[in-house]
């Protein structure tokens, strides 16, 4: 009976609170309501929004990474790309290079159709104030001997003082211990040539044993004069640029301008006679 009691009791305090619960809720304004869904949308939404970018973030990560890797694979296939046009040019640039230096030997050997000559390159240089000399890239093997005459497109070089078998050396014209028979061409005189200390600056002969006669003009040209035995006759070594008179008629002399410029010479030609 107890226990009834206490079910009907406590079935009366649930229906008054439902019944209180309506009252209330009938009794509320609907602003106050609009109120409480914007507060549990301010709550609601940022979460919300959280969890959406974390949703693009993961999306978009893995677009990134598909794009990485076809960017990665573009960019080897780019680096292929690159180091084969990098091979071709080089290799355009060897034929081009070999195509100029055969153009230079036909033209060389056109200009001295009179001589039997043996083509070569430069290929080591030593040009400085107490030593000019050339190395070649033929020698005993291609018949050269110490002492033939060495000529570019422009003129003189010098001669073979030394020969390896396969490599020679020239002491070109400016060499400080270089000499060189020649003549005028205007008055055919006869002068020596010889290289100076001083090339640093400009390369440059000095023309004395001028004979006291002898009338020099300013451009003349001065070629080898035969004499001698190493250089034949008839080869232009350079141009009078400078007359350097003295109190004694019997020390004055000429500053030359050769006509090589030794500094750019690659292709030459040594007679083989």
């Amino acid at each position: 009976m107890n226990r009834n009691k206490q079910t009907e009791i406590l079935g009366g305090i649930l229906t008054v609170i439902v019944l209180i619960l309506l009252i209330f809720l009938s009794n509320v304004e609907v602003n106050k309501l609009s109120y409480l869904e914007s507060a549990a949308s301010s709550i609601v939404n940022p979460i919300q929004r959280v969890f959406i970018d974390l949703r693009n973030k993961l999306q978009g990560n893995s677009a990134y990474f598909s794009n990485m890797e076809t960017i990665m694979q573009e960019n080897e296939e780019l680096k292929k790309k690159n180091s084969e046009l990098e091979t071709s040019l080089r290799e355009l640039e060897m034929i081009k290079a070999e195509n100029t230096t055969l153009q230079e030997y036909m033209n060389l050997t056109e200009k001295y159709a009179s001589y039997q000559t043996i083509p070569a390159y430069v290929i080591n240089k030593d040009v400085s104030n107490y030593s000019s000399t050339l190395v070649l890239n033929v020698g005993i093997k291609d018949g050269i001997k110490e002492n033939m005459t060495v000529i570019a497109d422009k003129g003189l070089v010098g001669h073979v003082i030394s020969v390896t078998e396969s490599t020679c050396k020239v002491q070109v014209i400016i060499d400080s211990a270089s000499t060189v028979s020649s003549s005028i061409s205007t008055t055919q005189e006869s002068i020596i040539c010889k290289g100076t200390l001083d090339n640093s600056q400009k390369q440059i002969l000095r023309a004395s044993y001028i004979p006291t006669g002898a009338e020099l003009i300013q451009g003349d040209s001065v070629y080898t004069s035969g004499v001698g035995g190493i250089y034949p006759k008839g080869i232009i070594i350079g141009t009078i640029k400078e007359i350097v008179t003295t109190s004694n008629i019997t020390d004055r002399y000429a500053i030359v301008e050769p006509a090589v410029d030794f500094s750019k010479v690659d292709t030459v030609l040594i007679i083989n006679e």
